[in-house]
């Protein structure tokens, strides 16, 4: 979990009064933030880089598992010592009605659940009057059209629903968020092509279960530039493919389950990134592979038909580079199962993993089961799924050396040591999402900004990381393309 303060902003009015931010948890939670920060600027707010330059602080806040409610717990504190004046939102301040946080945190001057952004509005005006007479030519432009981002200029997160339908007894996300709500087709295309006027190269959609989109609507037909197209996932990223491809930037799936339509999402990517649209890359939570374990978790329950799956996109899509997340240590996980899992692993040859140990978080159905793993042996499990997973990735990276790939440049780093110090560009290819997967060091890429494409000749690989050159220009392309 990351914590993301509200530094990238425009700035405000002299005087204005001031709110401070502190963002937590998963993408889906910044997306929150950032729709909080745009009425606030948009009513005329300052935003305060420091909590002793805020007139109150407003926390958005995860609670999905033990260490998250911690630290969210932990920044409320912090902010409460820091500033005083604090308003809690996000999904731990949907626990218990708000009264988990609450009981923990009296002096709170609000709690709200997560996808509030009004709610929290009406508490800043109760405890801090908004700017008299705000005019909307306090939001520039760019601002006023895209809304305020946490994330680099060069990619966005496109979130096209919210809630889930799921009742996995390892999450208590749904009694937070509640149950699936998709937005309208028109509303996310509309809002995927300003972010792309404004500049962003790379679109990564997400929701809680991208898969589902429109089931809740009964896939009804929305709009579109005066077109009918079907609220349902396959319409919907046939139509971001398109609105890429006119923008030269790229598009990323992530939380996908493995529905059946899913196939039709492959078909769609693209085999030649360079050109934008829809990478070959796909986020799909397994969770394990013991259908016994699978079944306990309320999660589909044939770890064969999953592998069939696999082979039958990366036959389809052989550039297709696959991410999922897993749990180890579930209540009743014996070490047959555990060593089911690992099997599945070898056999299946992600491209990328997350794993986490079982996590009795408070609320989630799980906790009744029998059969609670040591927590000593849930480490020992994680630390040894992780170690099987490193050498797979090892050796899938290690493929790639002599390859050409497509990367979008992210940042720049110092490399080396004293002589031998030099600047690098840090990218990252269509199999890596920001922030959770892999770089591409460019050694080579010092003159390159953030939100360029380059074409890289892979040299080297490890665990995590591949690098490489600036490779020779083809006839009439040149190595690097300009956001």
């Amino acid at each position: 979990m990351s914590r993301t303060a509200a530094s990238r902003k425009p700035p405000a009015p002299a005087g204005a009064p001031s709110v401070g931010f502190v963002s937590l948890g998963c993408p889906k939670a910044l997306v929150d933030s950032e729709q909080i920060l745009t009425q606030l600027r948009a009513e005329g707010y300052a935003v305060a880089p420091q909590y002793a330059g805020a007139d109150l602080v407003v926390v958005n806040t995860c609670g999905f598992i033990d260490s998250a409610v911690a630290e969210s717990l932990d920044a409320i504190g912090e902010a409460l010592a820091e500033n005083g004046k604090v308003i809690v939102t996000g999904c731990l301040g949907a626990k218990e009605g708000g009264g988990f946080v609450r009981e923990r945190h009296p002096k709170v001057l609000a709690v709200t659940g997560p996808h509030a952004a009004h709610e929290v509005m009406e508490a800043v005006h109760a405890h801090l009057p908004r700017p008299h007479d705000p005019f909307t030519d306090l939001v520039p432009p760019s601002v006023a059209n895209i809304g305020i981002k946490l994330t680099p200029k060069h990619y966005a997160y496109l979130k096209i629903s919210e809630g889930c339908n799921h009742r996995c007894t390892f999450c208590i996300i749904p009694s937070m968020r509640g149950d699936l709500v998709s937005r309208p087709l028109g509303e996310v295309m509309a809002e995927a092509e300003r972010l792309l006027q404004a500049g962003v190269k790379e679109l990564l959609v997400i929701s809680q279960d991208t898969s589902a989109y429109g089931v809740d609507v009964r896939y009804r037909t929305g709009f579109w530039q005066g077109r009918p197209v079907r609220t349902r996932m396959t319409e919907l990223v046939r139509e971001l493919d398109a609105l890429a491809r006119a923008h030269g930037a790229w598009v990323r799936l992530h939380y996908v389950y493995p529905y059946p339509h899913v196939d039709e999402a492959i078909a769609l990517m693209r085999d030649d990134p360079a050109r934008g649209g829809l990478v070959p890359y796909l986020d799909v939570p397994f969770q394990h592979a013991s259908p016994r374990i699978l079944k306990l978790m309320k999660r589909p329950a044939a770890p064969e038909k999953v592998l069939d799956r696999v082979r039958a996109w990366r036959a389809a899509k052989p550039q297709l580079a696959i991410r999922s997340t897993f749990i180890v240590g579930f209540p009743g996980e014996t070490q047959a199962e555990f060593e089911e899992l690992l099997a599945f692993l070898r056999e299946a040859q992600l491209d990328r993993v997350g794993c986490f140990a079982y996590s009795p978080v408070d609320g989630a159905a799980a906790n009744a089961l029998p059969g609670a793993v040591p927590p000593d042996e849930k480490e020992a499990r994680l630390a040894r799924f992780m170690e099987v997973q490193a050498a797979i990735s090892a050796q899938r990276l290690a493929a790639r050396v002599g390859s050409t790939l497509d990367v979008l440049v992210d940042a720049h780093a110092e490399a080396g040591r004293g002589k031998a110090k030099r600047r690098i560009a840090i990218g990252r290819s269509h199999a890596d999402a920001p922030e959770i997967d892999g770089i591409v060091r460019i050694e080579d890429g010092a003159d390159l900004a953030p939100g360029t494409f380059a074409r890289v000749a892979i040299e080297a690989s490890d665990e995590h990381e591949l690098a490489g050159r600036l490779a020779s220009s083809e006839p009439g392309t040149g190595t690097a393309r300009q956001a």
